[in-house]
């Protein structure tokens, strides 16, 4: 048992590693010709109602499965902060001017972030209309897929760790 979690653990720390560098590593230039926009937007829109499935059966699972490993929804709550945090970035790129203190990737990552966790600096903020109504849906996501996911994984953590202490 104790070698299945290890494998689940290196399985889902591996697959946040590899996001991460993918978040580092796709490609947004500033003047891509519009059909490559426009596909873009879509694979991301699939990619985002991708996540926001694999969360939801993440979660379904861990209600049904009270001892299921919590690594595969960790891993979707990184996606899907890194999807709107790209996406962000690649609004910042092609449309100069929409966001303010919006210059790299971790700038991006550091929004993403910020907004997730509702600290909300003011040192980056959306300037116009389409940073702000992505920022709507960012806010509407964090809160229905990703604040109850988290919420879910903390009430397993704590049921699990009563169950420790009880077996102690």
């Amino acid at each position: 048992m104790e070698r299945r979690n290890q494998f689940h653990r290196l399985r889902w720390t591996l697959a946040g590693i590899a996001l991460l560098v993918l978040y580092l590593v796709v490609p947004i230039r500033s003047e891509p010709e519009a059909a490559v926009l426009v596909l873009r937007w879509v694979a991301t829109a699939a990619l985002l109602g991708a996540v926001a499935v694999a969360i939801r059966w993440q979660a379904v699972r861990q209600i049904r499965e009270p001892d299921a490993p919590l690594g595969a929804m960790v891993v979707g709550i990184l996606a899907g902060l890194l999807v709107f945090a790209l996406v962000d970035y690649a609004v910042a790129v092609y449309r100069p001017g929409e966001f303010e203190g919006l210059d790299t990737r971790v700038d991006a990552l550091y929004f993403a972030l910020s907004t997730l966790l509702t600290v909300g600096y003011g040192d980056v903020s959306a300037q116009g209309q389409v940073a702000r109504s992505l920022l709507c849906v960012q806010m509407a996501f964090n809160v229905t897929v990703i604040a109850g996911s988290a919420s879910l994984i903390a009430q397993k953590f704590t049921k699990r760790a009563g169950t420790r202490r009880r077996r102690s």
